[in-house]
């Protein structure tokens, strides 16, 4: 299936972002599922490229990435829940549509993106009143000074960190920490053994092949985040709730069963310490 109608200039743009947008609009679509994403699917159905053909028809990976997504959206749901009126810092935000998911009608939103992929995102979701889109690099941490401190702040990496390497991994995380103080980010990470084969090219599917990752972590590495600053003062797993048939069955076991327990994919949230 491909979009029948706008033709965006997608060359420069990281086809990750159409790879996660086309499995979580696959979700969306089925009767049973795990992400209500309307936003997802009506994009989907814009966009003019062929997805079916270059990424398959979704199944078990378009589950688990929207049991990802999902993990994301409690955790930003719970931050609204407690700062009504806070601000979500989407770093890397691609063509996330969380916003549409997840917001409460007070917050307010800044997306971060390289230009060529926030100038898309503006393209095809032109942003709210309470939302900004920013074209920057979200590891410089210039974005930081565009942020309302006076209220809570959670900011999200969905699907970003494990591009990074590791000592830019750890420089924003330390930033972030030390600029915020009382706020939270949510990060996700490859298992080491994917990561591997990510940077050998062995990652593929139909016509797409993942990008190098360069960071990776076992989800039982997750406490040594704290050693990236200070003020990162609690490390807390996120886990996938809920899952279909063969994936709900098998949830609890790869969450607490070694060796799946340690070598999965994993969420996990940092509190930083207030001043």
């Amino acid at each position: 299936m491909s979009g029948g109608g706008e033709r965006p200039e997608l060359e420069q743009v990281p086809e990750t972002a159409l790879w996660t947008l086309w499995h979580r609009a696959v979700e969306a679509r089925r009767p049973d599922t795990v992400l209500h994403d309307p936003k997802a699917v009506e994009l989907v159905d814009r966009i003019d490229y062929p997805f079916a053909e270059r990424f398959g028809t979704g199944g078990l990976q378009a589950q688990l990435q929207a049991l990802r997504a999902a993990c994301f959206d409690r955790e930003v749901t719970d931050f609204l829940a407690r700062e009504p009126r806070g601000t979500v810092v989407c770093l890397g935000d691609g063509l996330e549509t969380q916003y549409w998911r997840v917001d409460n009608g007070r917050a307010r939103w800044l997306s971060v993106d390289l230009p060529d992929s926030a100038a898309l995102r503006a393209e095809l979701l032109p942003p709210g009143p309470r939302q900004r889109y920013l074209a920057a690099d979200a590891t410089d941490l210039g974005w930081a000074d565009e942020v309302d401190r006076d209220r809570g702040v959670l900011i999200s990496t969905q699907g970003l960190l494990m591009y990074l390497p590791p000592a830019r991994v750890r420089s924003l995380i330390a930033g972030c920490a030390q600029r915020f103080p009382g706020g939270s980010l949510v990060l996700d990470a490859v298992p080491r053994w994917f990561g591997r084969l990510a940077r050998q090219g062995k990652v593929r599917a139909h016509g797409y092949q993942a990008p190098p990752m360069p960071w990776a972590m076992d989800a039982d590495e997750r406490d040594k985040l704290r050693t990236a600053d200070p003020a990162v003062a609690a490390v807390r797993d996120v886990r996938p709730t809920g899952g279909r048939g063969l994936v709900g069955a098998l949830l609890p076991l790869a969450l607490t069963v070694p060796p799946l327990a340690t070598r999965r994919p994993s969420v996990t949230a940092l509190d930083f310490a207030a001043r």
